[in-house]
């Protein structure tokens, strides 16, 4: 099957310079362009005298996913998500584990033509609480992932933005703006790291992170992938934790992922499970009351402990709840310790299943 034809849909926030190039002002790679050139994301290009976002309403797949693979631990447990992305990303992380779509350069990828009110449609009759912008980060395809966010918000359905957080100012409040869930990849906390290792700067994450802490109702979560050697210390990890507490404060849930090799760093060797587990104990001296593990089998790590008491209150074996105890009000019910996030009154069953649909049969 052919891949549908692209639709070059007006971009957002650009201005022309002086000696004739736009310059992209979506996030703080500030792409200078001219005619027909593309960005270090790839998917915004010039054409003529306006920016264009090649990717609007093409996908490089849907499934169904739970809600805590995003990962999400606070946010309507046990649900259902429907997720989606594009190509292309405007950070080139060595590790990245989905180089495939994230670096790609062939719009072949993007079998998927969906419009705003289909996927919105889709999700509704799937029977799932969100739809997930993912797999490759949703800033380099704003404008569609707000169309997006506003036809699944006229039916009830709730947005997730998975995303590195690397966003100017102004895209950063219009894009959350109309989220209700993130998860924010925090990827070290070294300037170094981010330079070597992302092609990008530590501050404008830190940037967006402090945002949705302050000035926003968005329900986020911070994630940091832990790669042997190069930010699993003890130091780097307690001032990313430290950070984490005193910046965004004590109920923001922070996750360690294990790292894998991949794309560019197929050499370093995977995560041990005891970095994440010194991680956690690390994170939780400093103040944080809700830290996971990820990618590694690790019950404890995955669970929801009260920072009242230490009773478990949502049991997961990898994206399974086992054990839900949370009151209707989201307690504690032995200490009545108030848990942060949003909650049903039930935990969802969905599981950790993922199933994938096609948006043209809904």
């Amino acid at each position: 099957m052919s891949a549908p034809e692209p639709v070059l849909h007006p971009a957002r926030w650009w201005h022309r310079l002086d000696d004739g190039r736009i310059q992209c002002d979506l996030c703080p790679q500030e792409c200078k362009l001219r005619d027909h050139q593309r960005g270090a994301c790839f998917v915004r290009r010039r054409e003529g005298e306006q920016l264009v976002l090649t990717t609007y309403g093409l996908a490089s797949g849907f499934c169904i996913d739970p809600i805590e693979k995003k990962p999400l631990a606070h946010f309507y447990p046990g649900s259902s998500v429907l997720s989606f992305g594009t190509v292309g990303c405007n950070l080139a992380c060595r590790f990245c584990q989905n180089w495939d779509i994230s670096t790609s350069r062939d719009v072949e990828r993007l079998q998927d033509a969906a419009s705003p009110a289909a996927i919105a449609r889709a999700a509704k009759q799937l029977g799932c609480e969100s739809v997930a912008f993912t797999y490759n980060d949703p800033v380099v395809f704003t404008e569609f992932a707000i169309d997006v966010a506003d036809a699944c918000h006229e039916l009830g359905v709730r947005t997730v933005a998975v995303t590195a957080g690397y966003v100017h100012d102004e895209p950063r409040r219009e894009l959350f703006a109309h989220m209700d869930a993130a998860n924010v990849d925090l990827k070290a906390f070294t300037e170094d790291f981010y330079v070597r290792i992302t092609r990008s700067h530590r501050q404008p994450v830190l940037d967006t992170l402090a945002y949705l802490a302050h000035e926003t109702s968005v329900w986020f979560e911070v994630t940091t992938l832990l790669i042997p050697g190069h930010n699993d210390s003890d130091a780097e990890i307690a001032q990313l934790a430290g950070w984490v507490a005193s910046e965004l404060g004590v109920d923001v849930p922070l996750h360690f992922s294990a790292f894998h090799p991949d794309h560019h760093m197929r050499d370093v060797p995977p995560t041990p499970p005891a970095t994440l587990r010194r991680a956690r104990r690390i994170a939780m001296d400093a103040g944080l009351r809700y830290v996971y593990g990820g990618n590694v089998h690790d019950i404890e790590g995955d669970t929801t402990w009260c920072p009242g008491c230490g009773t478990p209150l949502i049991t997961r074996d990898w994206y399974r709840i086992l054990d839900y105890r949370l009151t209707a009000d989201a307690r504690c019910p032995q200490c009545g310790f108030a848990v942060a996030g949003h909650y049903a009154a039930k935990a969802g069953d969905f599981g950790s299943r993922r199933i994938p649909v096609r948006i043209a049969d809904f």
